[in-house]
C-alpha cells in the first residue's frame, strides 16, 4: 500500500464513494469526468484537481472533506485556470496538440523544463505520469519547425530534448513537423483532449492565460483547424529524421 499524499487521498475518494454505493462509473457520470481518471486517481497514479473534489463533495455528501484534505496540493506550480484543464488531459483517450512555440509539456525533458519554467519542475514531471500508464492515451503532437531551433536551455539541453522526442516516437505518440513556411499556427498553441466517452475539450493558450472550453462552436473551429495544421505537417518518418538532424546539425558543439 502507498503511503504518498495521492494515494492516500485516492483511497478517501474510494471510501466516500463505495458508502455512497456507486461504481466508479456512476460516479465518473454523475460529475462529467471520465471512469478511467476517477480509477486512476484512487489508486494515486494522477493528482486530483480543487474542481474535481468539489464535484465529488457535491455528490457523495461528504461536507467538504475531500476539498479540505486536498490541502496538499496548495501551492502547486499550477496556476488556477490550468487546474481546470488537468482532469481533460488526464483522462483523455486521445490528446492532440499544435505547438508554435515551445516542447509540448508532456514530452518535456526534466532540463528542458527547468530552463523554461526557471524553478521547480515537479508538477510538470507529475504530468507526464499517464504516459506510463498501463494504457496511455493516444498522444499526437505538430510542432512547428521554430520550435526545433528556439534555443531553450544551451546546446546541450536541446539536444538532449530533441533526441528525447525521436526516442518517444511510438504507435501512441505521434510527433510531427510543421515546416517553418506554412504559416497556418499564428492562431496559437492549443490542445484537444477527446474522452473515452467520445466528447471533446479544448485547451487555448493566450498571452495571459489558458482558456477551457466545450463549447461546440469551439471544438468545431479548433478541430478543423487540427486537420488543416496536420496535412501540411510532415509525415511521421520524415518528422523523425528532421528532428534527428536538426539535433545533430544545430546543437552538437
Amino acid at each position: 500500500m502507498e503511503y504518498t499524499p495521492m494515494a492516500i487521498w485516492g483511497r478517501e475518494l474510494k471510501h466516500y464513494r463505495q458508502a455512497a454505493g456507486l461504481t466508479q462509473a456512476e460516479l465518473a457520470q454523475r460529475i462529467n469526468y471520465s471512469t478511467s481518471l476517477i480509477s486512476q486517481i484512487e489508486t494515486g497514479q494522477v493528482p486530483a484537481t480543487v474542481e474535481f473534489a468539489e464535484s465529488c463533495d457535491k455528490q457523495l455528501t461528504t461536507g467538504g472533506t475531500l476539498t479540505r484534505t486536498l490541502d496538499y496540493r496548495k501551492g502547486s506550480a499550477f496556476p488556477t485556470w490550468f487546474g481546470k484543464w488537468l482532469p481533460y488531459e488526464q483522462g483523455a483517450d486521445v490528446l492532440r496538440t499544435f505547438q508554435p512555440n515551445v516542447i509540448y509539456g508532456l514530452l518535456q525533458t526534466e532540463a528542458y523544463a527547468r530552463a523554461l519554467l526557471d524553478g521547480d519542475v515537479t508538477a510538470r514531471m507529475e504530468r507526464q505520469l499517464i504516459l506510463d500508464q498501463a494504457e496511455p492515451p493516444t498522444l499526437h503532437v505538430v510542432l512547428d519547425e521554430t520550435v526545433l531551433w528556439r534555443n531553450v536551455g544551451g546546446a546541450e539541453v536541446m539536444y538532449e530534448q530533441l533526441m528525447h522526442l525521436v526516442e518517444s516516437s511510438s504507435r501512441s505518440i505521434k510527433i510531427q513537423v510543421l515546416p517553418s513556411d506554412v504559416n497556418l499556427g499564428t492562431q496559437g498553441p492549443f490542445v484537444l483532449a477527446t474522452l473515452e466517452n467520445g466528447s471533446t475539450a479544448a485547451y487555448l493558450e493566450t498571452a495571459v492565460r489558458g482558456l477551457v472550453t466545450v463549447a461546440p462552436d469551439d471544438i468545431a473551429r479548433a478541430e478543423a483547424l487540427w486537420e488543416s495544421i496536420k496535412a501540411e505537417a510532415l509525415p511521421l518518418g520524415m518528422s523523425k529524421e528532421l528532428i534527428k538532424r536538426t539535433a545533430e546539425e544545430r546543437w552538437v558543439s
